[in-house]
């Protein structure tokens, strides 16, 4: 039967197959950085547990860290001003001592967001399983891996176990016919697909991309486009590795060993689809239909191209009515609203989606020879610094500090502002990162997607205008490909710890502060639910809304109610909101939450279901979920379940009567006041977890001979697909 490139790699990584809908699964390559992993040590800590394959894992600090010179850099207690930041930023740095884990810190050029320095090191193969506690992590299907983002919970699962219990996928296939036309990129190409699809349309599926443009594109480009997979809904995405690939990869310090590298293009070359085998799903989209795009609302699939208008809800389907009108309301437009020529306050070129050296090479391409507008602030930020480096050596940085943008350090910046990088209440901000949620650059702050030359034109004109407008020059790279990197010798930590004691949080490597370090919340068995449900009749609630990023600053699991929902519970001055359903009397200890469609869509940061958890709310129904919110919830004791929108419809009006629901899981239905029941659908092993609260790693472990005889075997069958040590760098770009 022939298989997808999904398929393939699926079947490549199981190590056992279970009729219970929980398949274990072997995982290659984990990524790690400050904000999802505290937790997760933490948990490894207090259970006496090791990390089973040190060398797989890759940690660096990105989320908190400033972009700012780093000139004056002793250790981050000096460094990092803001408390909670330099809490997680040194916690990670202490325990990747504690557990003897490759660390790109500070100090280090190789020091960069994860889903960059992955590719940009050759940790990433063809043919591998990557995962991070990022939803991001999809970046990484661009090189031909099956790459997710995943839970805290999770986190820990791959440290201790070096594989993670899930059910496969669907496959959904997007084929592109025809060619792009000019000034359209990749990032185009995203947000085009999201606005067919929707933020849903991906969810429960892997997605492969295939079609002439995208055999055109470079890797970095592909790395963009699956990058945004996930704001799809998608679990993951993927392109088909070719020749493009394997040159992008020759050389990089953390791939195949010369001697393997015949073995490993052999192998990396049958990771196709082939020909007849079946998706679940396809769709075939004209690449001429693709201009140059950007976003006017709060979520991703509020695009229009640039010839476009701001849409009238008037106009739109019933259903999206209610989103359009809010998403309008807070980024301060009316319908009919041209988007080019709309003002904009800052610009930032950046993130995980499109800081690599291309991108910073298309913005030079736009401002060489020219000045941003007076009013425009504008902030350029490398993905690694070694892609800071390779910049210098061919003149970008001169280039754009010239037009008056900022050169800035590798990191996450305004992406989430969980540095000082953020936005002020109301000002309009050019992005070329991947989410324009609300708040999500800063409470108040009005977020626009677009590729990096959108974004540099935007600076120049002082406003939303088109690339396709400007005069560019392609600016070359001055033959400074082959730049030779000494690492320092401080780089790496590979500690020799055997058993980890307790880990304690740190203010910096060397300096330990008093923090409490608990054990992870024991579960309790979840059986039986009875009582008010609290309605949020709202499509699209993504992740931010849920808890904005400040509470994320944490290396503790509890005492995030507070925060639930912050932005839409609390004013500017942080005081209640009567409105919202969860500040009205009748609901303040609701533990059941009725909600609409696509409910916990956006980041993998199990900082959510911990969030509802503190709060009491212990089930959630819905339509439909974001896989892994979904996923996420499960592992936390929380129930998550579907039913069709016109029961969720009459769930919802029974709440705002204040009539109860009882949930049974034992009996998988809910039922109403006047009697009647709904069944719902949830796996055997979720269902067995969620009724006895038990430890997913535990029942793991209780295979450790399966574990020991898979990994035997794959090492001896792909060598090349071994990690090595990262060693001193020289990059060929």
């Amino acid at each position: 039967m022939a298989r997808t490139l999904y398929d393939k790699i699926w079947d490549l990584h199981l190590i056992m197959a279970n009729e219970n809908g929980s398949d274990l699964i072997h995982i290659d390559r984990h990524l790690v950085h400050e904000v999802t992993s505290p937790q997760a040590f933490e948990g490894l800590a207090v259970a006496g547990r090791k990390v089973r394959c040190p060398q797989k894992t890759l940690a660096t600090l990105d989320h908190n860290v400033p972009t700012t010179s780093r000139e004056a850099f002793t250790d981050i207690g000096n460094f990092i001003d803001e408390k909670d930041s330099r809490l997680q930023c040194g916690t990670l740095e202490t325990n990747v001592k504690a557990f003897g884990l490759t660390y790109f810190g500070l100090t280090d050029d190789r020091q960069g967001i994860v889903h960059v320095i992955g590719p940009e090191q050759g940790f990433t193969l063809p043919g591998t399983t990557v995962v991070c506690g990022d939803s991001h992590t999809s970046t990484h299907g661009a090189l031909g891996a099956l790459a997710f983002g995943i839970g805290t919970s999770e986190v820990e699962h791959v440290l201790a176990t070096q594989s993670l219990c899930m059910s496969k996928s669907k496959s959904l296939l997007i084929r592109f016919e025809g060619e792009l036309p000019a000034g359209a990129t990749s990032k185009d190409v995203a947000l085009h697909v999201i606005g067919l699809i929707g933020t849903a349309g991906g969810t429960g599926y892997v997605m492969e991309f295939s079609g002439d443009i995208i055999s055109a594109m470079s890797v970095e480009a592909r790395m963009t486009l699956c990058n945004m997979s996930i704001e799809a809904g998608a679990r993951a995405g993927l392109v088909a590795p070719d020749d493009l690939t394997f040159a992008y990869l020759k050389g990089r310090p953390m791939g195949p060993a010369p001697g393997q590298w015949e073995a490993a293009v052999n192998f990396w070359k049958t990771l196709r689809s082939e020909d007849g085998a079946k998706f679940d799903l396809e769709v075939v989209i004209d690449a001429a239909d693709i201009l140059p795009t950007v976003t006017w609302g709060t979520s991703p699939e509020d695009v229009v191209p640039i010839t476009g208008v701001v849409p009238d809800p008037a106009t739109a389907p019933e259903s999206k009515r209610a989103a359009m009108t809010r998403a309008l309301e807070y980024m301060g437009l009316t319908p009919g609203t041209p988007l080019n020529g709309l003002k904009i306050d800052k610009v930032f070129v950046g993130s995980c989606t499109n800081s690599r050296i291309e991108d910073l090479r298309a913005v030079a391409s736009v401002v060489e020879g020219k000045k941003i507008a007076e009013h425009v602030h504008a902030l350029i930020v490398p993905g690694s610094g070694l892609i800071k480096k390779v910049a210098e050596a061919e003149g970008l940085d001169v280039i754009i500090k010239a037009a008056g943008l900022e050169w800035r350090e590798a990191g996450c910046s305004m992406c989430l502002g969980m540095n000082p990088d953020s936005l002020e209440p109301g000002e309009r901000c050019a992005s070329t990162s991947n989410r324009n949620f609300e708040g999500r650059q800063g409470r108040g702050g009005r977020t626009h997607l677009m590729s990096p030359a959108m974004a540099a034109a935007a600076a120049i004109a002082g406003c939303i205008t088109d690339v396709r407008d400007f005069e560019r020059t392609f600016h070359r790279t001055h033959g400074a490909r082959n730049l030779e990197y000494e690492a320092p010798a401080n780089a790496q930590v590979h500690a020799t710890a055997a058993t980890a004691a307790p880990v304690a949080a740190a203010e910096s490597a060397t300096a330990a502060v008093s923090a409490p370090v608990a054990a992870a919340p024991a579960k309790d068995g979840f059986t039986v639910l009875t009582g008010t449900a609290a309605p949020l009749d709202l499509k699209n609630v993504d992740t931010d809304m849920i808890i904005p990023k400040q509470f994320l600053k944490t290396i503790l699991r509890a005492g995030l109610g507070p925060a639930l929902f912050f932005n839409m519970r609390y004013d500017d001055e942080e005081k209640e909101l009567p409105d919202f359903v969860l500040n009205q009397e009748a609901y303040r200890s609701a533990s059941i939450l009725v909600a609409g469609e696509n409910f916990g869509c956006g980041s993998s940061r199990e900082h959510a279901p911990w969030a509802m958890l503190d709060f009491g709310i212990k089930c959630v129904i819905a339509p439909s979920f974001a896989d892994i919110f979904f996923n996420n919830c499960f592992k936390n004791g929380i129930l998550c379940f579907t039913l069709p929108a016109e029961k969720v419809n009459e769930l919802m009006d029974d709440a705002r009567q204040l009539k109860k629901l009882t949930v049974s899981l034992p009996d998988q239905t809910v039922v109403r006041e006047n009697g009647e029941s709904s069944s719902f659908e949830v796996t055997a092993f979720r269902k067995d977890c969620l009724i006895n609260g038990l430890d997913e790693i535990a029942l793991t472990l209780l295979h450790g001979d399966a574990l020991d005889t898979f990994e035997a075997k794959y090492k001896t069958d792909f060598p090349f697909l071994q990690p090595r040590n990262p060693g001193p760098v020289g990059m060929d770009w």
